[in-house]
């Protein structure tokens, strides 16, 4: 069975996010430049890396990449302090790897803020954004993370 146009639009929003949210974390790009960069130069070219070597990001469904990245902008200290609240004692966000945090935030984001989304299908695309920069075993993280953010979140 083959993904929807639009979950794939779907999963190229997320992953363009998920960039989108590091380099705002990294270089505190302003959000409406960050945005317009995005708009005018990523959405629409092709993936560099070798996982996605070939897709091209415009077809992500912009309108959801706004709401991620503005919505974890927002939402930043709730979004945190609940994942904080997920991590093994001792582990703080600061020790995650840049990337890893965007992940869970943009995934902690959609559970909190996106009922429309189911929360089985966020969780795994969360995991399979992660499969694009990390092993498997980051990848269970993910989804054990998300999946205790879930539990708390949704009913």
């Amino acid at each position: 069975m083959t993904a929807s146009p639009r979950s794939k639009a779907r999963s190229a929003a997320r992953l363009a996010a998920v960039q989108a949210l590091y380099q705002r974390h990294m270089e505190k790009t302003a959000l409406a430049r960050l945005l317009d960069e995005f708009h005018q130069h990523r959405l629409g070219r092709e993936v560099d890396d070798e996982d996605h070597a070939g897709e091209v990001m415009a077809d992500a469904e912009i309108a959801f990449f706004d709401d991620v990245v503005r919505g974890v902008d927002a939402r930043r200290e709730e979004i945190d302090a609940l994942l904080s609240a997920k991590l093994a004692s001792g582990w703080t966000l600061a020790r995650l790897d840049k990337t890893m945090l965007q992940i869970l935030r943009a995934g902690a984001y959609e559970l909190l803020a996106r009922p429309d989304v189911p929360k089985a299908a966020a969780i795994s695309e969360y995991v399979d954004v992660a499969k694009a920069f990390f092993d498997d075993r980051e990848a269970k993280f993910v989804n054990g993370v998300l999946d205790a953010v879930a539990r708390e979140v949704r009913t």
